[in-house]
């Protein structure tokens, strides 16, 4: 079959129901309909329309050290960044992330970004509660425990643009507070059996409407 492009309405390839087949319009695009309703497209982007299906996974393992310190700003985790290229602006990114994080003073929070957006933190509370996804306090002898905030999202980008999802931590109370990543909040006597070192991450699945 050649040069028959036909539409969702009227395919170009159908059985004995005239609005339900297969239809070519455009170069690189094969849609498929039942009813004269678009339900599945193709592209050189990937698959569109089939609801539920993962289309695109991407994953960022963090095993180094990172440290915050002299700041109530919150501040992005080195290394700890994805970008993804959703292939529809109607399709969800599913995001499932873990930081491994400590303090030997304070409370500090932490929190998942979609570029310059906080998602999966609570609502506001005033004008100084902060909206984040985990926070902890230092109680005594925690400095030498490392806290583990999990969990997953799934997000509404709206776009068909590069999105990057991270994670960011702060001191939202006190400059002197400070925060490490993959490590204790304190390590006494250096390389030792007691002083472990964990990993954090950051998975994203793109999945169809």
């Amino acid at each position: 079959i050649s040069g028959v492009d036909g539409s969702v309405s009227a395919p170009a390839v159908t059985g004995t129901d005239s609005n339900t087949g297969i239809t070519f319009p455009a170069a690189d695009t094969i849609k498929f309909s039942t009813g004269g309703v678009e339900r599945m497209s193709i592209t050189n982007s990937g698959v569109s329309g089939v609801g539920g299906k993962i289309l695109q996974v991407k994953s960022v393992t963090k095993s180094d050290t990172f440290s915050l310190s002299g700041t109530t700003s919150f501040t992005d985790v080195t290394g700890l960044s994805i970008a993804i290229t959703p292939t529809s602006s109607s399709n969800k990114i599913l995001v499932c992330y873990d930081l491994s994080w400590s303090t030997n003073d304070g409370h500090v929070s932490c929190r998942m970004m979609r570029d310059s957006t906080a998602i999966k933190v609570g609502d506001a509370a005033g004008s100084a509660r902060p909206r984040v996804t985990g926070q902890m306090h230092r109680n005594n002898n925690d400095e030498y425990d490392v806290f583990n905030t999990a969990g997953t999202f799934l997000d509404s980008p709206n776009t068909t643009s590069s999105v990057t999802y991270k994670w960011q931590v702060g001191t939202p109370y006190s400059s002197s507070y400070n925060i490490q990543v993959n490590r204790q909040g304190q390590e006494d006597n250096g390389d030792v059996a007691y002083n472990g070192r964990p990993a954090s991450s950051i998975t994203v699945m793109e999945v169809a409407a």
